[in-house]
């Protein structure tokens, strides 16, 4: 006999535990697949391997392959974050919503994709005061210039500014910006539910070592788990197994002895990510009975973001404190200084200085990778002068660019089987003039206020990662064009529902991850009530 649940979720993260939520809340049974093990938390989590990507929670298990839309492969694969909490255990924090009107239509961003919002922020502000409860916000009301309409406060209150960080403010003000403080899924009181931050400068990127950021690993799943839920991890769910109109079974692996494993549930939700998500959709060949199916894995956005830092001739953080604190959404919606392009940007934030240790491991990997004819000692000689000088004397700001739905854009199956059994996938992805124009633009602004603030030289990191991925099994209201219905379900399939990054139908121009939390505990709501 198979063991039965009311509800599985595949995968841990922002999607899978508040979709989860509402089930566990109404008593019912619910299993949580997660591929990946949990994050220990101690001094390593500060140490020189403590970056997301240089863990083990980062796996090339079965990596992706990128190519452009010529079908030229790059040099690089790629991998993802795989452990309890999901990407939520390496984010910086940031929690901020949606504006109104990025529910709207927006012809110069949307242009032939047909990307539609099925509901309003009416509908979902609800649901994003829900998710930034349960995450901690510490936010202060009324000072976004684009803060949507809110039906109370944050939960908490953010801490005072750093020296840095008000420094920042004071040159942005004085540019006749309105920068704001960040609401930060960061505990900074003390409380019996969370440990109090340490401000160690080691946020963004990393684990924290004190569980003091509200990722879903420190907050949701011990609540999850104690109020009834079954949580299995290093198990890869491989197949959906699928007769008539409802998902009889879910097919799995051991992800160190391949051994299979098989559940079966009244309702299943995926939420394994804007990248693994249609992964696992396609190898079901659930695209078969879905009449959006051809669009299953397109319309992947990543946000066009950047890193802009300035070298200061003094430490602007002499005690390494954490000082990613100050949002700019002046040019959210675009202005009147920005000649090209025309219409919403996104938004700007400041970026905390690089941890040291991490700098060393970088310098050294970026010096070898363009000089390959010199040996790492050579590497290591010049790192220590480089960094000791440079690192603590960094500062800048991130650049949040949206970026247009475009269908060639995709997660798509390989030609080989992974060691999973499952097909490979392949990410194909370039961005749009206008999405380079966003982001030239905002970092333009950030350029210039680090000069202000006393930068003595300026540099530029244009991200490549897909921490922000969205769109690839997007919600609408077109059966043809969106996989998904407004509650999140999959159609052509009765008890199947998506939870995570991939429903979103546009990036927006700010974090996605409250906005993923936000629709997921609103499809959550709905499977609950169904089960």
């Amino acid at each position: 006999m198979l063991e039965a649940f009311d509800l599985i979720v595949v995968g841990s993260g922002f999607g899978g535990a508040m979709a989860a939520l509402p089930a566990v809340r109404a008593g019912k049974r619910v299993l949580m697949i997660e591929r990946g093990d949990r994050v220990p938390r101690g001094s390593d989590n500060w140490g020189r391997d403590g970056f997301f990507s240089l863990t083990s929670a980062y796996s090339t298990d079965t990596p992706y392959s990128i190519t452009d839309r010529t079908g030229a492969k790059s040099a690089e694969s790629l991998g993802i974050i795989e452990c309890v909490g999901g990407s939520s255990v390496f984010y910086g924090g940031v929690a901020l919503r949606l504006r109104e009107r990025d529910f709207e239509p927006d012809p110069d961003l949307d242009g032939d994709s047909g990307a539609s919002w099925p509901y309003t922020y009416e509908d979902l502000e609800p649901y994003y005061a829900e998710a930034e409860q349960l995450l901690g916000v510490a936010g202060r009301a009324g000072e976004d210039p684009t803060e949507p309409p809110r039906s109370g406060p944050y939960p908490h209150q953010p801490a005072p500014l750093a020296a840095v960080s008000r420094r920042m403010a004071d040159v942005a003000t004085a540019s006749g910006l309105r920068p704001f403080s960040l609401p930060l899924a960061i505990n900074y009181a003390a409380s019996a539910r969370a440990e109090t931050c340490v401000a160690c400068g080691t946020c963004d990127g990393f684990a924290c070592a004190v569980r003091a950021k509200n990722d879903i690993a420190t907050t949701m799943i011990p609540m999850l788990e104690r109020a009834g839920m079954t949580l299995v991890s290093g198990t890869v769910v491989v197949k959906l197994g699928v007769e008539g109109r409802r998902v009889t079974d879910v097919f799995a692996v051991d992800r160190r002895t391949l051994e299979p494993r098989q559940w079966q549930a009244k309702a299943v939700v995926v939420a394994a990510g804007a990248l693994a998500t249609p992964h696992l959709l396609l190898a079901s060949d659930l695209q078969r009975v879905n009449p959006a199916g051809g669009t299953i894995g397109r319309y992947l956005m990543r946000h066009c973001n950047a890193v802009i830092m300035g070298v200061f001739p003094t430490r602007p953080a002499p005690n390494g404190e954490f000082h990613k604190q100050v949002g700019i959404q002046d040019f959210y919606y675009g202005h009147p200084s920005i000649a090209e392009p025309h219409g919403k940007l996104g938004c700007i934030q400041q970026f905390a200085t690089p941890q040291t240790a991490y700098m060393v491991r970088h310098a050294t990997d970026w010096i070898e990778e363009r000089y390959r004819g010199l040996r790492r000692s050579i590497a290591l000689s010049v790192a220590p002068w480089f960094v000791p000088f440079g690192t603590p004397r960094i500062t800048g700001f991130i650049v949040i660019a949206e970026d247009r739905p475009q269908a060639g854009n995709r997660v798509s199956l390989g030609t080989t089987i992974n060691r999973f059994g499952m097909p490979s996938a392949t990410i194909t992805h370039e961005y749009a003039a206008r999405d380079h124009a966003a982001r030239n633009a905002l970092a333009s602004v950030a350029d210039g206020i680090l000069k202000k603030a006393g930068s003595i030289y300026n540099f530029r990191d244009d991200i490549k990662t897909f921490s922000h991925a969205v769109g690839t099994v997007r919600t609408g209201e077109d059966p043809v064009r969106s996989p998904l219905d407004g509650w999140g379900a999959f159609r052509g399939v009765d008890n199947l529902y998506v939870a995570d990054g991939s429903v979103l139908p546009r990036s927006g121009g700010v974090n996605p991850s409250l906005t993923i939390a936000a629709c997921a505990l609103r499809t959550g709501e709905r499977i609950a009530a169904s089960l």
